[in-house]
């Protein structure tokens, strides 16, 4: 390298939320008005999320990840079931399956976007099959009409993981519409934000209303219908729950975040065509490629791969050598299959689904949020180029 001094003078973090005045005066007045948990922002919240992506009903939670234990809470799991899904995910997507009593049967992703492959998916499918859990993955929507024929044939439910994917949309409609149910995340490095928390969309009023119940204990009446004027303090349990239900203060920074989303969106899409630009003549890194069908991208994450084959160094490595640059990194995702509890408990075994593997040996995440600026991603090229001038085979 030319100069021993770090690409960056300050730390570029890989994400940063967006908060502005609107959010810290809602969350105030959350606080002066005495009621912090599950209330009417909190209703707010779900009737304006529903609306966004056309559901019937909406159910808000304390994560992702706890909204899709309740959905599949409420399909009543077996020990011999099956769930299909991704390797290419978090742990949680898989660690629920185990957690509600089925098995994971994971199926292969396109080598090029990550998103799962319906053709493997329906080659997984057997009589224990009871539903395929698909992972928008990094902000762009799976084959929907794909999956949604495959289900249909076989008798399946059809739920996505749509942690990624808050504004995303498929062949013309926002994604979360065309299936069981649907899961996003308000994660604090999310397209939308309430610092932790999540919303599930629904098609079945039934199974909403359970979702509703088992998000608080699994009793009839929350502490809004208790508590609030014209409420009964008289609850009934109707089958053991969990606790999962957000929080008003939590609502009061979504409400703002929901009515940005498009704009937050828009900021990504550009900071993103303008990596694509700035990385086209970086051949040791390839970012991913995009599906054939319409779609509109919320652009989550910038996931790229590296060309291990130019490099002396592998990705882990590759990833410090960002950190001493001063630019922040995500690891999104190694595949779960090749997990320590997933390779002892179920036998997979590296070779099992080679897209997978391929990708997650190689993939990272550069930053990209709304308050990116032009000349930090001038940075990160400028970081990959002396990384890559270094350690070149």
């Amino acid at each position: 390298m030319t100069s021993d001094k770090p690409a960056r003078s300050a730390f570029l973090p890989f994400s940063r939320p967006a908060i502005g005045e609107e959010e810290i005066k809602e969350v105030v007045d959350s606080l002066r008005s005495g009621w912090l948990t599950t209330g009417p922002k909190v209703l707010r919240l779900e009737k304006e999320f529903a609306a966004l992506t056309g559901a019937k009903t909406a159910v808000a939670v304390t994560s992702a990840t706890a909204g899709l234990h309740l959905v599949l809470a409420t399909l009543d799991l077996k020990p011999d079931d099956e769930v299909i899904t991704t390797p290419i995910t978090w742990p949680s997507t898989v660690n629920n399956i185990v957690i509600c009593g089925a098995k994971p049967v994971f199926a292969d992703v396109d080598k090029s976007t990550l998103q799962i492959d319906p053709a493997d998916v329906e080659r997984r499918i057997t009589s224990k099959t009871r539903a395929v859990i698909p992972v928008h993955f990094a902000g762009a929507p799976c084959d929907m009409d794909a999956l949604d024929a495959i289900c249909r044939r076989h008798g399946l439910l059809l739920i996505e993981d749509a942690a990624h994917a808050a504004g995303t949309s498929y062949k013309g409609r926002i994604v979360g519409n065309g299936s069981e149910a649907a899961i996003f995340s308000f994660h604090v490095i999310k397209n939308m934000t309430t610092g932790e928390g999540g919303m599930i969309v629904c098609s079945d009023e039934n199974r909403a209303a359970r979702m509703r119940r088992l998000r608080f204990h699994g009793i009839s009446r929350d502490a809004w219908k208790r508590y609030s004027k014209g409420g009964s303090p008289q609850y009934d349990v109707e089958e053991p729950g969990f606790k999962y239900n957000m929080m008003d203060i939590q609502a009061a920074i979504g409400i703002h975040q929901l009515k940005k989303l498009d704009e937050f969106n828009r900021k990504r899409s550009e900071l993103a065509l303008n990596y694509q630009r700035l990385l086209s003549d970086i051949p040791e890194i390839m970012p991913l490629g995009s599906a054939t069908y319409e779609h509109g991208h919320a652009w989550h994450l910038f996931v790229v791969r590296l060309e291990l084959d130019a490099l002396k160094i592998d990705r882990d490595q590759f990833m410090n050598a960002l950190q001493e640059e001063n630019i922040g990194t995500g690891l999104h995702f190694p595949a779960v299959h090749l997990q320590k509890y997933y390779k002892e408990r179920y036998g997979y075994q590296r070779g099992m689904l080679p897209n997978a593997e391929w990708n997650g040996e190689r993939l990272f995440s550069l930053p990209l949020y709304p308050t990116l600026r032009e000349e930090d991603q001038e940075d990160v090229k400028a970081a990959l180029r002396r990384i890559i001038k270094k350690y070149k085979q």
